[in-house]
């Protein structure tokens, strides 16, 4: 009889996710194409020369015959719309374009610099959660006392120091100052990269990223965690005995976590950008720092696609969230 009472709030739950899911579908579709339209038009409103980034700075050296020829053969003569609209052509054909940045295609860019930039940027995530989780419980039971004062003091400061300050703290104090670990790069110099290698030198970084994502996490967690030992329901199952351990783990945590998760996907686009300074001053060979390349060169094959995947990976975790929360959380309904 139970299972059936409760197949009715299943299937509401289905149609609301269901519904979500659509709904990002249609909102995302339009925001990536808008954001590939807007990357054509302000490179071609940018007051830098492509042709001399492509040339690295050589373009005064040449004759007008030949800044032509090189122009019209890189597409640079072309309305940025024009080029636009040939790029998204490639695009549905699997036809990313070539890098000139790199000097080579982009899905080849892709496929070389993406596995490292999962592998920092997921031991960057797992590596907060973790820390937030600990800092935020254990401030919130004891809150008001010395340890949750020191807790939110430094999760303060974090939170408004830049995160390449905190990279390039990190760098000068554990790698240059007390030599705990390399200061960047896959390997040592002169020797294959290695998993022990890779693992060297992927521990500062993957640090320094989760230090700075851990404050608004732990800030929010916290009082999630407060407002729910505040409840009326917490307060029963102290007054029934129960073990504060099975409290924790059985009452605040699951109610607390909802909006904890769903602060993970929207604070998904502050871990693109802090990864991606991070890559940059640990000299991490993934996306990040190829961004920023194809940025100052101004590649716009290799630029536009970072940047939908970038756009995509936020829209993703924003979904995520949602659909976690849904899931997680049983006060909420879908509308009847």
């Amino acid at each position: 009889m139970s299972v059936n009472l409760l197949q009715p709030r299943f299937r509401s739950r289905k149609r609301l996710i269901i519904g979500i899911i659509v709904r990002r579908i249609f909102v995302a579709v339009p925001i990536m194409v808008a954001v590939t339209a807007a990357i054509f038009a302000l490179a071609a409103a940018s007051p830098f020369d492509p042709l001399d980034a492509y040339l690295k700075g050589q373009a005064g050296n040449l004759t007008e015959e030949q800044r032509t020829s090189i122009s019209q053969q890189l597409g640079l003569d072309r309305p940025w719309w024009e080029s636009w609209f040939i790029w998204i052509q490639g695009l549905f054909h699997g036809d990313l374009g070539v890098s000139r940045s790199y000097s080579q295609p982009v899905t080849q860019v892709l496929a070389e610099r993406l596995p490292w930039t999962m592998l920092l940027g997921a031991c960057g995530l797992l590596g907060a959660i973790v820390l937030a989780l600990g800092l935020a419980l254990w401030a919130a039971i004891h809150r008001g006392g010395m340890t949750d004062r020191l807790i939110l003091s430094l999760a303060t400061i974090i939170q408004a120091t830049p995160p390449f300050v905190v990279a390039l703290g990190g760098l000068g104090l554990l790698a240059l100052g007390w030599k705990l670990f390399p200061t960047g790069g896959l390997t040592y110099p002169g020797q294959p990269v290695t998993i022990s290698s890779t693992i060297d030198h992927l521990v500062l970084p993957a640090i320094v990223l989760a230090v700075t994502q851990v404050p608004w996490l732990v800030l929010s967690l916290r009082e999630s965690i407060v407002e729910v030992m505040d409840s009326g329901a917490v307060t029963g199952a102290q007054v029934r005995g129960i073990p504060r351990r099975t409290i924790i783990t059985s009452h605040i945590l699951p109610t607390a976590m909802p909006p904890f998760l769903a602060l993970i996907g929207a604070r998904l686009s502050e871990l693109v950008v802090g990864s991606t300074l991070v890559e940059a001053v640990f000299a991490w060979p993934g996306l990040g720092t190829a961004l920023v390349k194809s940025a100052q060169s101004l590649d716009f094959p290799l630029l536009s696609i970072l940047t939908i995947a970038t756009t995509a990976i936020v829209l993703l975790g924003n979904l995520l969230a949602d659909v976690a929360f849904v899931i997680l959380d049983p006060r909420v309904e879908a509308d009847a």
